[in-house]
């Protein structure tokens, strides 16, 4: 899930604090609500299929104010969480929202939060999948867990025996210059004719 939080404060000028309400110094309380619940979350939830064992809560991108001798106005943040297998991104969802809350409201600070990406469900194939099997084969490699999105789990809701599977690699996702190596597409191609043609025709 990919979120923002939007703090409203009032703008004055810089040399008399009591003029306004400063966005960004509420922002930075807010933050650290978020990295305290961040590292709770680690602490609640694990799962050994990962490499990176428990959610992730990344602060991503800031931005607030337009002028240093201005009281801050105003302060966005945009986030990203990645959930492990069995959370619930409702859930999640509501319990930022009352940390903000939380912080916010005793400082008469309006928060607005705003969802980017609504999110996708942590999901894994099971260890009996046809699929995983025919995969494993048909590469010589164990399948693995990963962390990033697809739209696996919206298949396997639909009853789907689902894999997460394809050329590339992950270190070089959302990397200048990111690229897929030439090498990489015609094996992937042969694996996923052979994975057709065994469980679709």
């Amino acid at each position: 899930m990919m979120d923002s939080i939007r703090l409203v404060g009032q703008s004055g000028h810089s040399s008399d604090p009591t003029l306004g309400k400063n966005a960004l110094d509420v922002m930075h309380e807010v933050i650290a609500e978020l990295l305290t619940y961040r590292q709770q979350l680690k602490d609640k939830y694990t799962s050994d299929l990962f490499a990176i064992p428990y959610p992730t809560l990344n602060l991503g991108a800031i931005h607030g104010g337009d002028n240093p001798n201005r009281i801050c106005g105003y302060c966005n943040l945009e986030f990203d969480v990645r959930l492990t297998p069995g959370m619930n991104i409702d859930t999640v969802r509501a319990d930022i929202q009352e940390r903000v809350k939380r912080v916010t409201e005793p400082l008469g600070i309006h928060f607005e939060m705003g969802e980017i990406f609504s999110g996708v469900p942590a999901f894994f194939a099971e260890e009996n999948s046809a699929m995983l099997k025919a995969a494993e084969e048909l590469t010589n490699h164990s399948g693995i867990t990963v962390q990033f999105g697809t739209e696996g789990p919206f298949l396997q809701e639909l009853g789907m025996d689902t894999i997460v599977m394809g050329p590339g690699n992950i270190d070089q996702a959302h990397q200048p210059n990111e690229y897929m190596s030439m090498d990489m597409i015609n094996p992937s191609i042969d694996v996923l004719t052979k994975l057709i043609t065994k469980h679709c025709l």
